[in-house]
Order: structure tokens, then C-alpha cells, then sequence
């Protein structure tokens, strides 16, 4: 465990929280020291990432129960960054979110779209207990 940080995070479900979130992720790509690209481009993207998947999980866990937590986890292990946000709301199925129409402005599937252009790898898994969005990225 000596190569690995983790932050665990819990925030009410309120959008209020999102540029906390969103700097958390700039913080810790500023002080990646074995990173060799672009920290503020990676920063930049890890602030989208973060604030769109809290947004989503906002989103389907009602933001009418400002109650309920989301709860954000992000671990470096080496030369890999998962990103993994958990709620317990209704969830929603991601592969069923198409592409977005860049001719019209609606503004469904833009965060999923984002995300998966950023970030290696996507994954949604969702239980009886609770709902998981799971984003990994190689720094290497």
C-alpha cells in the first residue's frame, strides 16, 4: 500500500459542493510528482470529470433529499487514477445515454460523453444498496 493514496470524500447531495469537488481533483493532479504531461491540462480535465459525475449522481439521487451523501473516492496506485462515485438514488443504466446532438443544445448525455472522452475507461455498476460510477485513467 505504500504507492497507493486514497481520499475518501462524502458530501451532502447538493450542487453546492461541486467546485470543491472539482478542486480536490486539481490539487491532486498540481502535485503528481511521476506525471510527465500537462498537470493543469490534467487538472482541468479531473475538475470536469468529477463535477459532472457529482452532478449526475445529484441528478438520480433526487436533489430534493439534500440528506442523502454522495460519496467520492479517488486512489493513485503507481500510475493509475480510478475515480469512484457512489450514491444511493435510482441510478440509471449508461449505456443506454446516447451521443449528444452538438447541432441542438439539449442537455442530456454531455457528462457521460465527457467523461468517457476523457477518462481510459468507464464503468456503471448499480446494486440493491447503492450505485457506483467508475472512471480510471493511466498516468504513465
Amino acid at each position: 500500500m505504500g504507492n497507493t493514496i486514497e481520499v475518501d470524500i462524502k458530501v451532502p447531495n447538493k450542487t453546492r459542493y461541486l467546485s470543491l469537488i472539482g478542486k480536490i481533483g486539481e490539487d491532486i493532479a498540481r502535485e503528481l510528482e511521476r506525471y510527465s504531461g500537462d498537470k493543469e491540462v490534467l487538472a482541468y480535465h479531473l475538475n470536469l470529470v468529477l463535477t459532472e459525475a457529482m452532478v449526475n449522481a445529484i441528478k438520480h439521487a433526487g436533489p430534493k433529499e439534500p440528506e442523502k451523501l454522495v460519496r467520492i473516492v479517488i486512489t493513485l496506485h503507481r500510475d493509475d487514477l480510478t475515480i469512484r462515485v457512489y450514491d444511493d438514488g435510482q441510478g440509471f443504466d449508461i449505456n443506454a445515454i446516447p451521443a449528444p446532438n452538438f447541432e441542438e443544445l439539449e442537455d442530456r448525455g454531455r457528462g457521460i460523453f465527457l467523461i468517457r472522452t476523457l477518462m481510459d475507461s468507464v464503468a456503471y455498476r448499480k446494486n440493491c444498496k447503492e450505485n457506483m460510477l467508475e472512471m480510471k485513467k493511466k498516468l504513465g
